[in-house]
């Protein structure tokens, strides 16, 4: 297995000699979604890989990507390969110059492909980066291009004149490029420090695609829709190299004017492609689950009590997932197949009618939301990963005996695992420490960075730096990171993440929430309540002035209280770890605030560092009471 060369060119030409004349991508164009087959999707690569050769790039120059999800993006990746180049993608979501400009210097990029809503920002630092001599432009832009700036068309135009001598000699650089060949440089998001640079190799991307496919089978005959950016390598792995391994379609989202027209066309396009299956992330999902309750709400109470109803009777036939209609649960099976009929199928409409299940990456998802999906027949397996494993490492899948709620899934094959503590001593099954694992998807390293990939990969062993175990069910489970654990007084540690997840999806009243305690003789929580959510519960109970803010802090109170010892989910968390200090934020986490990341993880540092005061006063005689002043003031400013 590991002598075998396939690179991400020959997984693309096997195939393309397969599926030529088959669908590949879906793009929308003049109102309705237009094909473009394997065939096509080739000679397109081809000839923006040789316009980079004309431009004078060359094997193991760096290309990068700014630019939203659309055929030109992956067909521009393909060339840039085709060439011998490396990929260096980047996150539309990067609003500063300075995080812009780190990762084209820190990269040496002499060309970026960046689209006609992007390039305000590469000409805004363009002038301070003398390794980036070209920017090519998708898209006619206001005003025309600019000095260093050509089109995307002129680009191939010069790849069409650059064939009619050359196609041999590009030929031959596809065909020299070698398994260890690196083929990404994929940007973390920085959240402690510098952003780093993973190293991913050709083999890391086709070996992961392997191992994926022996948890997930994808017919040839699916359709996907990418709704992640797909600079992400979940969304390059699952997205995209997964449907080309298997010959199948993949459409990307309309992409809109600004960010906020691209996430309203998401719903629209989910009906028009009828997607298989989709790749999900929890700050999603809970936005789907929303959307579904809101439309069934709006159907008035009858439906919505039967609609609970349904959930409850699917959710005991469920079980875990795992256990599905054993037992005495076989009794439940006519009534869900019924709800199925009546209710369930409706919602499906809403999503094409054709999706089998999601993937869901990035951070814990909770096995409510799990439950949820699952029970409107629309399953949401949680999977595990992280780019320096290119990324897949575990995932939950709809094959049976393979999906249980709240685990990671099953390890795709092959791959070997490890659970660390803390001496470096392997654990038995059951005991949790560090997951550590060996494969041929972990990463090459970190690029200009020998001290950090020295610590992270060690003897080909990649250190995670999450916390998890293995199960005697033969099941990852994941509990988080170990720079987000909980620390009490005496020491003991317990990772929060788990706990943040259930309380944001089972109460309608928080929108979010991150649980500390650093040594402190008690667990407090800093909440973001929901201001639709809590609003509208004020208006049921016909408050109006300061009494709302009032009881809006009792009523969330009570949420965090229902995990308490004797409280609807008391059993769910240790009760020691259970907050017991509520303090208020006055305004969400916000990718414009910095609170979180593009895949919308929380970054804890930085939002202990944001509200340190609400923390600190959470730690006093004063803030000890949820109604005091600063609390009432926060909510105040966030609810309007």
């Amino acid at each position: 297995m590991e002598n075998k060369k396939r690179t991400i060119i020959d997984l693309f030409e096997e195939s393309v000699s397969k599926y030529g004349g088959k669908d590949f991508l879906l793009e929308k164009h003049n109102g309705k979604f237009e094909p473009t087959s394997y065939g096509v999707a080739k000679s397109e690569a081809l000839r923006t890989g040789a316009g980079l050769c004309a431009l004078g790039i060359e094997r193991g120059d760096r290309v990068a990507i700014l630019a939203e999800g659309c055929n030109n993006w992956i067909i521009s990746e393909l060339g840039l390969l085709y060439a011998g180049a490396i990929s260096v993608p980047l996150s539309i979501k990067l609003e500063e110059a300075n995080d812009l400009m780190f990762r084209l210097k820190h990269s040496d990029s002499k060309l970026i492909f960046v689209s006609k809503y992007q390039l305000k920002k590469v000409r805004a630092i363009a002038k301070e980066l003398p390794d980036l001599k070209h920017i090519v432009v998708w898209g006619d832009v206001d005003g025309g291009l600019q000095e260093g700036e050509i089109s995307l068309e002129t680009l191939k135009t010069m790849g069409d004149e650059y064939l009619k001598d050359n196609a041999e000699s590009l030929r031959a650089v596809a065909e020299s490029l070698k398994n260890d060949d690196i083929a990404t440089i994929t940007y973390t998001s920085g959240t402690t420090a510098d952003p780093k640079g993973v190293v991913l190799t050709h083999r890391n991307y086709t070996a992961n695609v392997e191992q994926a496919l022996s948890v997930v089978n994808i017919p040839s005959s699916w359709r996907t829709l990418i709704i992640l950016p797909l600079d992400h390598c979940f969304a390059h792995v699952v997205g995209f190299y997964i449907m080309i391994a298997c010959g199948a379609t993949v459409a990307t989202t309309e992409v809109g004017r600004t960010p906020m027209e691209t996430l309203k066309n998401i719903p629209i396009n989910i009906k028009e492609v009828r997607p298989h299956f989709l790749l999900s992330v929890p700050a999603l999902a809970k936005n789907f689950r929303k959307s579904i309750e809101t439309s069934i709400r709006k159907k008035g109470k009858t439906t919505e009590r039967l609609f609970n109803l349904a959930l409850k009777t699917s959710y005991a036939y469920q079980a875990d997932g795992y256990t599905k209609g054993r037992g005495w649960r076989c009794l439940l099976k006519p009534a869900v197949m019924l709800f199925d009929k009546v209710l369930y199928s409706k919602v499906r409409e809403g999503f094409g009618g054709e999706l089998n299940f999601f993937i869901g990456g990035g951070a814990l998802l909770d096995s409510e939301l799990q439950r949820f999906f699952y029970a409107v027949g629309m399953p949401m397996f949680q999977g595990y990963g992280l780019s320096e494993a290119t990324p897949v490492i575990s995932t939950n899948a709809p094959t049976k005996g393979n999906h249980r709620f709240g685990s990671s899934g099953r390890l795709v094959k092959p791959l070997e695992i490890k659970i660390m503590d803390s001496e470096g001593k392997e654990l038995p099954v059951g005991e949790k420490g560090e997951i550590v694992i060996k494969g041929e998807n972990v990463m090459a390293g970190y690029w200009k960075n020998p001290d950090s990939t020295a610590d992270t990969v060690r003897d080909g062993w990649l250190y995670t730096g999450d916390m998890g175990y293995m199960g005697k069910d033969n099941f990852l489970y994941v509990l988080g990171r170990f720079k987000s654990l909980l620390i009490s007084s005496d020491g003991e540690k317990y990772s929060p993440e788990g706990m943040e997840e259930a309380m944001v999806d089972k109460s309608p009243l928080i929108d979010q929430i991150m649980i500390y305690n650093n040594q402190n003789p008690y667990t407090i929580a800093l909440v973001v309540a929901s201001k639709e959510g809590v609003n509208r519960k004020l208006d049921e109970l016909g408050l109006k002035g300061d009494a709302r803010y009032a009881e809006a802090a009792k009523l969330l109170g009570a949420e965090i209280a229902k995990y308490r010892k004797g409280g609807v989910y008391g059993d769910e968390f240790p009760d020691r770890w259970v907050p017991a200090v509520i303090t208020f934020a006055d305004e969400a986490f916000t990718e414009q605030n910095g609170l979180v990341n593009s895949t919308m993880k929380v970054v804890r540092n930085k939002v202990e560092k944001h509200f340190a005061e609400s923390i600190s006063h959470a730690y006093t005689a004063e803030g000890k009471a949820i109604d005091n002043e600063r609390n009432i003031a926060s909510l105040k400013r966030l609810l309007g």
